[in-house]
């Protein structure tokens, strides 16, 4: 599956035209603030009617416009057309002319992988971010898992109403049905990351040894429950009422799970470098993009927001021959990068100046 084409109408300040990108490889050359990570952005809406960039959708809206639509049409896939628009604050999408009303429809059509500057939150940032991104990695490839997670979080969301309504005293009737079906869910949560982790962490350790030259990197899952049994998991969850009322909300479980890199015994990020911290960060993209590949026989498309500029030449090298295997994939580039170099016989490049997007 690969994009064909791309139509955007006051989609932030991309110009409103339909742009050919039925090429394998597509460049988008121009200087920053040009509109190229947009372009991307807008790609990457069709494919989850979100942004990786993790703004509210009016964000998203021109300046002096009030409503944007994205719309792709697509090759090599069992559907022809996406259309996304965003009304009175309102989204509707669309799947070849069908409307629906679940986005998680949206992962069956076209999968993308995005690096970007914003991925060095799943290493420096909040464990909040990491188990983000380890949910996305899971939610692309196991849908039973996103299922799993959603139901999590409703039963959270609602437990933790019931912590805040009850003002230190919380009603203990409605505790008592919420904490097994928290304590059903969250077990399946903790069983599945716990082998995702580790599958993960087979793929992502001797891919940063590949181009670092630094082995021994793990993944380490650590869940915020130490209980494997559901019967004691909601004696500990009665055990802990008081404090969580005391909070107003559930103080454990699956959403304070966290992920740390390690090496030996020692957690490495923290310690690493930036330019380490930068290559981690890019190669948990191509891991998920790897692993998604395994687990579906699909190859996503990428989307590379200027991911080489900030590696030196050795570094690029390895990480280009270690590049994971795509259906289509997008570069941007600043015009004095050597992205010539880069070029193939049907690459597509587009110059982008002031939202335009012209082919050179």
């Amino acid at each position: 599956m690969r994009f064909f084409s791309l139509r955007t109408a006051a989609f932030r300040n991309l110009a409103d035209e339909e742009v050919d990108v039925a090429g394998r490889d597509v460049f988008l050359i121009g200087e920053n603030g040009q509109g190229k990570t947009n372009f991307l952005e807008a790609l990457y809406f069709c494919s989850y009617a979100s942004s990786f960039r993790s703004v509210r959708d009016g964000d998203l809206v021109r300046t002096g416009e009030k409503d944007f639509s994205t719309a792709a049409t697509l090759n090599d896939s069992l559907y022809e057309k996406v259309l996304i628009k965003y009304e009175g604050n309102k989204k509707i999408i669309s799947i070849d002319g069908k409307r629906i009303e679940d986005r998680k429809e949206l992962l069956s059509v076209v999968s993308c992988i995005v690096f970007c500057h914003e991925d060095m939150e799943f290493v420096s940032g909040s464990p909040e971010r990491r188990r983000w991104f380890f949910d996305q990695s899971q939610s692309l490839y196991d849908p039973l898992y996103l299922d799993d997670l959603r139901r999590y979080r409703r039963i959270l969301k609602t437990r933790n109403a019931v912590l805040k309504e009850g003002y230190g005293r919380p009603d203990t009737t409605m505790l008592d049905t919420l904490d097994p079906q928290m304590a059903e869910y969250g077990l399946k949560l903790m069983k599945s990351r716990a082998a995702a982790a580790a599958g993960f962490s087979d793929t992502f350790g001797p891919l940063y040894e590949e181009v670092s030259g630094i082995a021994g990197i793990t993944v380490r899952y650590i869940p915020s429950w130490k209980y494997q049994d559901a019967e004691e998991l909601q004696d500990f969850l009665r055990s802990r009422r008081e404090g969580d009322a005391a909070a107003g909300l559930c103080l454990s479980g699956p959403h304070r799970d966290r992920y740390i890199f390690t090496r030996g015994d020692a957690e490495f990020s923290g310690h690493a470098s930036t330019g380490q911290r930068r290559l981690l960060a890019l190669l948990l993209r191509s891991a998920q993009a790897r692993l998604f590949s395994e687990k579906t026989g699909i190859h996503p498309v990428l989307l590379l927001d200027d991911v080489l500029l900030e590696l030196d030449g050795e570094k690029r090298r390895r990480f280009l021959l270690a590049m994971p295997q795509y259906n289509q994939a997008f570069f941007t580039f600043l015009p004095e990068e050597p992205y010539k170099r880069y070029c193939k016989s049907d690459t597509l490049v587009y110059q982008v100046n002031a939202g335009m997007i012209v082919k050179m």
